[in-house]
């Protein structure tokens, strides 16, 4: 086997196990939008998926969920929705890239072996690279809204505006280590096929050659 694909294949994993628990961390966390006004300067608002909490100057926290989900605006429902799909195909990229590394199992030769392998990380990469489409689009959703808000001239001045959270700039580095991974698995699939890592096959019929020898040699 290659170096270059084994490192391809484990930098894929690494990524998509990276990018799986920031897709997590971004679906749950609270601060995908924050505001503070001049009004209550001891006070500073956060807007997440599943809560909105009220931050106190002296560091209290106060959490509460929504009461209804048809309720909500349609951007937090579409990125609710989208998060949880992006969270779902990016495990499954994950669960499918783990034992479709060459490096996983021990190291048999065979060609079904190796075309199932090289199977499961296609389909490993195309999941990642969904996932990242799924994770991405809502972030990216969310902040344009925020912007065309933000600078809405038919507002007066004095009108507080939602701004980015952290939670955004979390979403958006998992949608790109979503990307990554899925290249970096698919790349490892091609450089196995272009390498023609199917040469196990004349081993094995060497190692069925020198059997057939020695059974010969046993007669005679």
């Amino acid at each position: 086997m290659d170096a270059r694909v084994c490192a391809l294949e484990l930098f894929g994993v690494f990524f998509s196990a990276g990018a799986w628990l920031f897709s997590v961390t971004t679906t749950t966390m609270p601060t995908w939008l924050t505001l503070s006004t001049d009004l209550l300067p001891t006070e500073s608002y956060e807007l997440g998926l599943w809560e909105t909490c009220v931050v106190q100057e002296h560091g209290a926290t106060g959490c509460r969920a929504y009461d209804s989900l048809l309720g909500l605006p349609p951007d937090i429902k579409l990125a609710r929705i989208l998060m949880c799909a992006a969270v779902a195909t990016g495990l499954l990229g994950l669960l499918l890239a783990i034992p479709g590394m060459y490096v996983v199992n021990s190291c048999d030769s065979r060609l079904e072996n190796l075309r199932a392998k090289r199977v499961m990380k296609m389909a490993a990469g195309t999941l990642c690279l969904a996932a990242g489409m799924l994770g991405l689009v809502p972030v990216s959703y969310v902040a344009h809204l925020t912007v065309v808000r933000f600078f809405d001239r038919s507002l007066p001045d004095v009108v507080p505006r939602w701004e980015f959270g952290s939670a955004l700039f979390c979403g958006w580095t998992a949608g790109l280590l979503h990307l990554v991974s899925g290249v970096l698995l698919l790349a490892s699939s091609l450089c196995l096929q272009e390498d023609d890592c199917d040469n196990p096959v004349p081993l094995v019929r060497a190692r069925s050659v020198s059997s057939s020898r020695r059974t010969i040699s046993e007669y005679v």
